[in-house]
């Protein structure tokens, strides 16, 4: 299950944010927000994904660098919003 939303969560996010680059550089731990990955209009694209893609909803304060700055950090959000 955590497999599943990781693979899902990178693949949206090479695709919307990452074209062209190379997959293997995008690490569980690489950071999307304090790395620049993600500015404030593609964190909203991600968290409407993210919403839509696992039906959880998302609170303001869990738009914060603290929620979505890794892919491990995401996954750990969703996953508590599904149990």
């Amino acid at each position: 299950m955590t497999q599943d939303i990781k693979s899902t969560v990178r693949e949206y996010i090479l695709k919307e944010f990452l074209p062209g680059e190379d997959p293997a550089e995008l690490m569980d731990t690489t950071p999307l927000v304090t790395g620049g990955i993600l500015d404030s209009i593609a964190t909203i694209k991600l968290v409407l994904f993210m919403e839509e893609q696992f039906g959880i909803k998302v609170e303001a304060h869990e738009t914060d660098p603290e929620y979505l700055d890794t892919i491990a950090s995401i996954t750990q959000l969703i996953r508590s919003k599904q149990s």
